[in-house]
Parts: C-alpha cells; structure tokens; sequence
C-alpha cells in the first residue's frame, strides 16, 4: 500500500450531493473489482475516476475550472495565453491559405473566445472552430462563455461527437489534456517491475503490488533502454499505455497543418529522474492539491506529468513530424508575449501593473513559465514554427 503524504483531512468535506455521485462511481468501481478477480489496473481506475458515463470526473456536471471550481488554467489566468497562441495559430492557418481549428477538451471556453477574437483582430478568423468535448455540462458552459464574450463570432463554432473525417486541414489544439490520459503505475521490486493495482480492502480503495505482467516487464525496459540505464528497486513511476494509439487517432484526420499541445511534464531524462522516485501523479480537488488518487473518486482531477520524449515517439509513428519542443515561457516569448505587453501604456498604471503580473505568472520558472512545455507536431507543414524561435529544444526529447 502506498500512503498518502497529504492528511484528508485537510480537504474540504464534500456536500452531501457530491458525497453521494462519489458513492455512486466508487459503487460501479468496486462492480469492477469484483469482476476482475479483486484489482484493477490503475490505468482502468483513472480511466473510470474520470471517464465514466455520467459519473466521471470529466463526464458529470459538477465545476472544475475556475475560482468555484478544482484548478485554473493559462487561459483563465490570462488572455494574454490565448492572444499568443492566436499569433502561432495565425501563421499556420496563412501557410495552409485556409483551414480550422480543434480543441480538444475546450474547458470553460474561455480559450475559445480570445483565440476567436484575437484572430479577427488580426484578419485570420478561421471558417471553423470545432470543439471535441465529451462532457454535455462543459458543452453548455463554453456555449455560454462564447455567448458572452465573442457573441458574434458564436456561429463560427460547432461542438462534434467524435473526431472528424480525414481532410482535416488547420491546427488542432490541446491545452492540459496529455496529462489526463489514463496511466497505468509500476514500482521496481528486487524481482522486476510490477503493476500497482487498485483493489478493495477492508479500509476501502487500496494499491496492491500485482504479479509480474509481461506488458509492465516490457514496458519498463523500453524506458530502461532508452534511458540506459536501470531503475533502482523501490522506484514508482507511470507511463501510458495508450499514448501511441491515442495520438494516432487524434493525428488521423489531419492531412496538413500541426498539433499543438501545452502541458506540465518532462522530456524522459528528466520524467524518469532519480530524484522522481515516486511519480508524477497528482491530484486537484477544490484548489488544493494532494497525491491520493483514490480519494473521493469522480469529485477530483488526476493527473500524471507528461513524458514529452514518448509523445514525440507516438508522433513519429504515427507518421507526423515533431516542429519544435520548448518550456511554455519561450513559446509565448517566440508568439510576441512581451509586444503585447509593450501595447500598454505603462502610464496606465494599474492595467500596467495588471499586464506584468499576467505575464509572470506565465512565464516565470517558480510559476508556469517552465512547468509547462509546448510542442508541435506537424503534418505536409514545412515552416519554422515562431513558437520555437527563441528557443527550440527537440533535442532534450
């Protein structure tokens, strides 16, 4: 078993609505559980802690973005995010002389709206702005957001069930996604790596250490080998065992134009570092931040750190090409983060002041500047990427 480092109780206690859709998907848990034999993989928990029809975190109606909500994005924090990523967008759109664009997983919206708006300001509006979300409650919140703040421009958007035919031409974009999908978790042992499963126990939601599976045994030598070097008995980690088939999927439909996605994580070096012995994973429940995934199952975030070295991999299988990998400081530096704060008439001091502490918050290394990476993976799309231009690191991956 594998204690928690974060006391629940200093958590805040769930009302008792919340506490009762969690008794309901940690009923459908526990079902599965029962059917496999006594535990899960932890994949497939996360898989349904987030996923699950009308019970997930992701697929029921209670707020998760905001100051009322678990977490705060880059484009809640600042339109300044989303005007710079217009200007990465722009320069694609004008190389394909046409195009869309598709978010994957839209949020609140809010990204959605500046991205329309700064478009227009700069004449690149694009005919489409498609959203993949799976969640009907987020759908009604970015129709609203996008209502209220890009009301004229709301025509221009349509929500799609599933990913569309091939032909697609344009930018798809990902935002915090990577980090969601579902990881399975290992720990080395004397004897090999095992799976740490989820099982139910007397005291509720437990790890166990499973028996040696090939897939784990196979897995955790791929990233032996291409680290060079073995991982010490005792250390915990994840990857995804769906990264490849996902990317895949998600690439399939572009025939030109790239995939741009933002999100905390490490090239392999650094996800796999010594220093990293017990994962990556976290949790977001009402602002705080814990590392007990098992906690209150469908009324929190969980997420794992992404290795961007085993992104770029699934990219190049999939047959796309990676553009450029940098820290999300350098990227909004390369799409003119610091022109727009120029814009401002430092006279204006308290929207100065305002504009600053944006962009701190952005790309300072202590706040997001250097948690978070950008990289690009591009389809028939031979053009340096202004993203990448003040600094382009593919070779850490």
């Amino acid at each position: 078993m594998i204690p928690s480092s974060y006391p629940h109780d200093r958590l805040p206690v769930p009302d008792p609505a919340a506490a009762a859709h969690s008794a309901r998907l940690l009923k459908r848990v526990r079902a599965e559980i029962d059917a496999a034999g006594g535990a899960i993989s932890f994949a497939r928990f996360m898989d349904l802690a987030l996923y699950a029809p009308g019970l997930g975190y992701y697929r029921a109606g209670a707020r998760k973005f905001g100051p009322d909500g678990d977490f705060v994005t880059a484009p809640e924090l600042s339109p300044l995010f989303s005007r710079c990523l217009a200007r990465q967008c722009r320069q694609i759109l004008e190389a394909l002389e046409d195009g869309i664009l598709l978010e994957l997983g839209a949020g609140t919206g809010i990204m959605a709206a500046d991205l329309l708006r700064e478009l227009r300001a700069l004449d690149t509006l694009p005919e489409r702005y498609a959203i993949l979300e799976p969640s009907g409650e987020l759908r009604q919140r970015q129709r609203q957001t996008l209502a209220e703040r890009a009301p004229d421009l709301l025509d221009r958007v349509v929500w799609l069930d599933a990913l569309p035919e091939p032909g697609l031409r344009g930018v798809v974009l990902g935002n915090e996604v990577l980090d969601a999908l579902p990881a399975e978790r290992f720990r080395v042992t004397a004897t090999g790596p095992r799976r740490l499963a989820v099982a139910w126990t007397e005291t509720g939601l437990n790890w166990v250490e499973g028996d040696e599976d090939p897939t784990v045994t196979a897995a955790v030598a791929r990233i032996e080998g291409e680290l060079g070097r073995r991982l010490p008995p005792g250390y915990t980690s994840e990857y995804v065992p769906h990264l490849a088939a996902w990317l895949r999927a998600i690439a399939e439909p572009l025939t030109a134009g790239a995939l741009l996605f933002i999100d905390y994580g490490h090239p392999r070096r650094d996800y796999y570092h010594p220093e990293r012995a017990v994962g990556t994973l976290l949790c977001h429940y009402r602002h705080r931040v814990h590392d007990d995934p098992l906690f209150l199952p469908g009324l929190q975030d969980i997420t794992a750190s992404v290795d961007f070295s085993a992104v770029a991999d699934a990219a190049l299988a999939a047959g796309l090409d990676v553009a450029g990998y940098t820290p999300q400081n350098y990227f909004l530096f390369g799409c003119g983060l610091l022109e727009l704060l120029a814009e401002v008439d430092p006279a204006d001091t308290l929207r100065y002041l305002e504009q600053s502490r944006q962009v701190k918050l952005l790309t300072l290394p202590g706040e997001m500047g250097e948690r978070f990476q950008a990289i690009a993976l591009t389809r028939d799309l031979d053009l340096p990427l202004r993203g990448f231009s003040v600094r382009d690191e593919r070779g850490r991956l």
